[in-house]
């Protein structure tokens, strides 16, 4: 669109549209993994659990494995958006590290790195800023929540903004796929949104920006032990960085129901099947298998195997997470590493962006 005209209304993202063209990029990324790039990351706000693990982690390392360039952010700048102050911000920043590590993100094959080392990619927040009407943030569903449930005083600039920055996130990269769950896809369609309109404005000699699709996660709801969602904020969940005992400490007091055959019924028995589920996932199984092998046993049982599983199934990463804590210096040389390469494709970008708009003087 040219500089003259009215912003339009991005329409609402539609989920079935979005589900469709994610199934359709898993197929091309089978074919063709080279050919794309991909933007994830995490604020670094406390120690990543089992939900991070199956919902966001194991997806990561699949993708970089297959062969996918992959650009992972510590977003210790967005921290800010809901809170005050960034408490322990350093010591969450390298437990976050640890815990993509011994994940498996590989940082020969992956780009770790934080938004506070990369003054180019938070650069194009500003003119970023200019493509999208303070109405079109008002209405975006997600900024709604966040701000519903700051931890702030007020609500701040950066949290009114944050779509836009996320947009610098994946833009800076020119990424073309974004790993999201269903909530985030307001989000994405304000990155999609201001890419093409910096190319209508801007792009003179074609486009410079892709418009980046949600590759949307398979991975099912895991409950925490209050029989919620698992979150950090909560305090109902199994990090990544428990010991053994923790670790079946914390499913013995998981909440359940009064009925003692083991069923799996997400539905009907939401707390029992997060159980059972958190159970299949770890052993690459089905849930109703699991529940019709436990049947009888009831809680007791169910949260025996539970705690078997995933002891049985995260030793391997909590060893390798301990021998990498043990190194020191050795996350911090990795984001060294990562920062170097991440800030080399920002200050590109910018170059571009400046040619583009005029601003290189």
């Amino acid at each position: 669109m040219s500089s003259t005209q009215a912003p339009t209304t991005s329409p609402a993202p539609d989920l079935s549209a979005a589900r469709r063209r994610s199934a359709e990029l898993e197929g091309l990324i089978a074919e063709d993994p080279g050919r794309f790039r991909v933007l994830t990351g995490d604020r670094p706000t406390g120690p990543l659990h089992l939900g991070h693990y199956f919902g966001t982690l194991q997806g990561r390392v699949r993708l970089q494995d297959a062969g996918v360039d992959t650009f992972v952010l510590v977003a210790d700048y967005q921290v800010l958006t809901d809170r005050d102050v960034a408490e322990r911000l350093a010591e969450h920043v390298e437990d976050l590290v640890l815990d993509y590590l011994a994940a498996g993100i590989d940082p020969e094959r992956s780009t770790v790195f934080t938004h506070s080392a990369l003054p180019a990619l938070n650069q194009l927040l500003l003119p970023f800023l200019s493509l999208v009407s303070v109405a079109e943030l008002r209405r975006n569903p997600t900024v709604k929540d966040e701000i519903a449930h700051s931890r702030q005083a007020a609500v701040s600039g950066l949290m009114f903004t944050y779509p836009v920055h996320q947009a610098a996130d994946i833009l800076f990269c020119k990424a073309d796929l974004v790993p999201v769950g269903q909530d985030q896809l307001p989000h994405l369609e304000v990155t999609r949104t201001i890419a093409r309109r910096f190319n209508d404005r801007y792009g003179t000699s074609g486009p410079l920006f892709p418009e980046p699709h949600a590759l949307l996660s398979a991975a099912p709801l895991l409950l925490g032990t209050d029989g919620t969602k698992m979150s950090k904020s909560r305090g109902n969940s199994v990090n990544l960085s428990a010991t053994a005992d923790e670790t079946t400490r914390l499913i013995r007091s998981a909440r359940t129901d009064a009925y003692r055959h083991i069923t799996y019924d997400p539905v009907g028995r939401p707390e029992v099947a997060g159980l059972v589920l958190l159970a299949a996932l770890c052993q690459e199984r089905d849930p109703r298998t699991v529940a019709e092998e436990i049947g009888d046993g009831g809680a007791a049982q169910l949260k025996k195997v539970v705690a078997e599983a995933v002891n049985d199934r995260f030793a391997p990463l909590r060893a390798r997470r301990a021998e990498l804590a043990a190194e020191p210096g050795y996350v911090r040389e990795v984001l060294r590493a990562g920062n170097e390469r991440a800030n080399a494709v920002a200050e590109a970008t910018l170059d571009e962006v400046r040619a583009a708009m005029g601003t290189a003087y």
